[in-house]
């Protein structure tokens, strides 16, 4: 009797939560579903039903025609896919290794190491706009693919390290100890261990993937030209060039978004157990 009590009063808590999250989701995909579904539609048919889903009289593929006449977007997928897979790769090595390194090894220095990787997570790096800038220059990298993958490699290591160090304290100290009775080196002691931190391993992936897919001030200062420009910049600048071309220019928007609600679908899962994970040790 009192059970069936306390599921009554917690009932309408239950259906308030499920509405405010309903109304939240609403609000949320409503308008990236606008833009999808306007799209595919004439101008007049945009304009006189915005909310309305395309039909025989409106529906029209016109603007991804015009798009792909007009734009690169092929070479702008091609160079983003580059830059995201080849950051990606290169942050969770060298995350791996500089967390297993800083809580294996215990050097004086460590913690100080450990430090600097903090303070790199709170400074963020556009801030440092110019010298990079310069370095690049220096470096005759500028205005290429390259000189983005190492930002971006700088920009997401500090953040990478401290959650992979999170799931490295978690590995059980007999199972290391283990291996190196048995003559394991460091590298093959690390390979056991690798398989019990893989949701960090697909944390990092995830919140390395999404930002550096995303983003459009370093392209725009570092890699500006029509052969190194990602989707995010080749967007911008199409949607600066065809304002008046509303199905163009919706037809752009959605391309340049469809890839990244992809990659946030597919990875969802291991970016919140991860980090939900990793912070909860």
């Amino acid at each position: 009797m009192t059970s069936n009590r306390a599921t009554s009063a917690g009932l309408p808590n239950v259906l308030l939560t499920h509405g405010l999250l309903i109304v939240f989701v609403i609000l949320a995909i409503g308008p990236i579903l606008t833009v999808i579904m306007n799209s595919f539609k004439t101008t007049q048919g945009i304009f006189t039903g915005p909310f309305v889903p395309p039909t025989a009289e409106t529906f029209n593929l016109q603007g991804y025609e015009n798009v792909f006449k007009r734009g690169e977007f092929f070479l702008n997928y091609q160079n983003s896919l580059i830059v995201t897979i080849a950051t990606t790769l290169l942050v969770i090595v060298l995350a791996t290794a500089a967390a297993w390194a800083l809580t294996e090894y215990k050097v004086r220095i460590a913690p100080l190491l450990a430090g600097f990787f903090i303070i790199g997570i709170m400074l963020p790096i556009r801030l440092g706009t110019v010298p990079i800038l310069k370095t690049m220059i220096s470096w005759g990298i500028i205005d290429t693919l390259l000189a983005l993958i190492l930002v971006y490699t700088a920009m997401t290591l500090p953040l990478a390290v401290a959650l992979m160090m999170t799931y490295f304290r978690s590995v059980p100290t007999e199972l290391k100890e283990a291996a190196r009775i048995d003559g394991a080196g460091e590298f093959r002691t690390l390979g056991i261990a690798v398989p019990i931190v893989r949701p960090g391993i697909a944390a990092v992936a995830s919140i390395t993937m999404l930002p550096v897919w995303n983003d459009l001030w370093f392209p725009l200062i570092l890699a500006p030209s029509r052969e190194n420009q990602t989707v995010t910049l080749g967007v911008q600048q199409f949607v600066g060039q065809f304002q008046s071309d509303y199905p163009a220019l919706l037809a752009a928007l959605t391309l340049g978004a469809v890839p990244l609600i992809l990659l946030f679908t597919v990875f969802s899962r291991q970016f919140i157990q991860g980090l939900s994970a990793g912070y909860g040790k």
